[in-house]
């Protein structure tokens, strides 16, 4: 038996290619995902869509995914290599009722997993056909599940309960081989009305995008296509740095500053070829990370911030505020208070949920059924959910807005940090930003963080100046310092994480180590 971790929640699966998963694993959860299916939507064969990431090796699992979906009565639809959010943005449009993704997304290249979306619109028709009827194909649902939906399948799992099909009323799968197009379609499409060019040549409106030229690491994986065609056609000049689609990463694939470092690296061919900006991906593409004209990398933290900046901008210049009364963003807790600033600035509200972009999806989504105006959702670690395209995250959309904020307000990347930094509450967040420590506490259990989040709130709760969030651990705001605390257990590992941001690195590290003691004292 393997000592190496099979990781089950929220996220769905990962584990070790041969080691901890297995075909036999993936064969399983795909056949206890298709019984669950059936189950709950009341389709006698439910339509569920597989993608891939494209990670090196990643067609056994793919494979076996399939063979548990057929072999427990679903019908099929493979995808091939593509991006998360296009899969996801493809599940509304073929009217699918889940998906699956084979991806462990920024996980090294030893590793791969499963990830879910479901698309509950039209779940209460009982279909048994590919026609789709009355379900509304304009509904842009599908998402991650819920803590509670994904419990149940994780259960399923466990439990081993599965319905496995006779022969002959298994279905052959069927392969859709063109999801690129229509993602790059939707994102250009809800451009469109941010620049009062509703139905018309969304690049063309904009010339200064003629003299922009854009870097792209996809990491050889599923951007790799679709970035190309996104920008085969438009006036920017894109060089794609590893877009070769091999699966192979050239660096460890999570997009952060030390990854894209070096030579030959993001960081080093932007300026090196006087770029105006670098976009990196992660291998499954939904997340984005940065690197501005100078090679710095901004951090993933202002992907969301600008995209934010966008869309109000957008809002701005057209003389009018769409939706109905004050706009929205909704984050979870652990992302940076930037997007407040920001929200500030702009006239509108930031919404924040538990972490987990299911959980900023499930609030999203409560939100828009109250009427309220919801323009963006997201997390600090690159992650854009632009629900007129999909409530999954989107690199793609994430790149689209970028480039709209910087060829509207005709300013460099880091111009455009600078304008969000000037937005902070002190003068040494308006010349540098705040200043962001992240550190880990190791937990015998995650049910041994209960007591420690308890003893914070007892010491924080109704003391002046302090604001305590209890939605998911404890997050602690000092608002007129412009500091914030989160205090949460890792739902992937046998820790306790603590976030902590300030203006200064100063304030962070006494924040910090305040923090640490009151944990060390529960």
């Amino acid at each position: 038996m393997s000592e190496s971790p099979l990781i089950l929640g929220v996220s769905g699966l990962r584990g070790i290619v041969g080691e901890s998963l297995t075909p036999e694993v993936a064969v399983r959860y795909a056949a206890a995902f298709g019984t669950w299916i059936q189950e709950k939507t009341g389709a006698r064969r439910p339509l569920v869509l597989v993608g891939r990431d494209g990670r090196l090796g990643g067609e056994s699992t793919y494979t076996a995914a399939i063979s548990g979906l057929l072999a427990t009565g679903c019908r099929v639809r493979r995808l091939g290599v593509a991006m998360t959010p296009t899969v996801g943005m493809q599940c509304d449009l073929a009217m699918a009722d889940a998906a699956l993704i084979i991806t462990a997304s920024h996980n090294p290249q030893e590793w791969n997993g499963i990830k879910i979306l479901i698309r509950e619109a039209g779940w209460s028709t009982n279909r048994d056909s590919d026609a789709r009827g009355s379900v509304d194909d304009s509904v842009c649902d599908a998402c991650a599940p819920d803590a509670k939906t994904a419990q149940e399948i994780v259960d399923q799992y466990n439990n081993g309960t599965i319905e496995w099909w006779g022969g002959e009323d298994v279905c052959d799968s069927s392969v859709d081989d063109d999801v690129e197009h229509p993602h790059c379609l939707k994102v250009l499409d809800a451009c469109g009305p941010l620049i009062g060019d509703e139905g018309g040549d969304y690049w063309s409106t904009f010339e200064s995008l003629r003299m922009m030229s854009v870097v792209l690491d996809s990491v050889n994986c599923s951007g790799s296509y679709i970035t190309k065609l996104f920008f085969e056609d438009t006036p920017c000049k894109a060089m794609n740095l590893h877009g070769e689609q091999t699966g192979r990463f050239p660096h460890t694939p999570e997009p952060t500053k030390e990854n894209l470092s070096g030579e030959g690296g993001l960081c080093d061919v932007v300026p090196g070829i006087k770029a105006d900006v670098g976009f990196a991906q992660d291998p499954d593409a939904d997340r984005l990370a940065i690197v501005d004209e100078h090679g710095e990398y901004i951090g993933e933290e202002y992907t969301l911030v600008l995209c934010a900046m966008a869309l109000m901008e957008a809002r701005m210049g057209n003389g009018e505020r769409e939706g109905n009364g004050t706009p929205v963003f909704v984050v979870n807790l652990s992302t940076s208070r930037m997007i407040d600033d920001v929200a500030a600035h702009y006239g509108a509200e930031v919404v924040r949920s538990a972490v987990g972009e299911a959980n900023v999806v499930e609030q999203m989504k409560a939100l828009k059924a109250q009427g309220r105006d919801v323009v963006l959702g997201g997390e600090g670690n690159g992650g854009v959910i632009w629900p007129e395209v999909t409530y999954v995250r989107d690199s793609l959309s994430g790149m689209a807005l970028v480039l709209s904020l910087m060829a509207r307000t005709g300013k460099s990347v880091s111009e455009l940090v600078s304008m969000i930094n000037a937005m902070g509450p002190t003068d040494e967040v308006k010349s540098n930003g705040y200043t962001i420590l992240k550190a880990k506490s190791a937990l015998a259990s995650k049910a041994d963080a209960v007591p420690v989040v308890k003893h914070l709130d007892g010491i924080y709760s109704g003391k002046a100046g302090c604001r305590v969030d209890l939605q998911d651990g404890i997050r602690i705001d000092w608002d007129e310092r412009g500091v914030w605390a989160h205090v949460r257990a890792s739902n992937t590992e046998p820790i306790m994480r603590v976030i902590v941001e300030a203006p200064s690195s100063d304030e962070a590290e006494r924040v910090a180590a305040e923090i640490d003691a009151h944990i060390l004292g529960a």
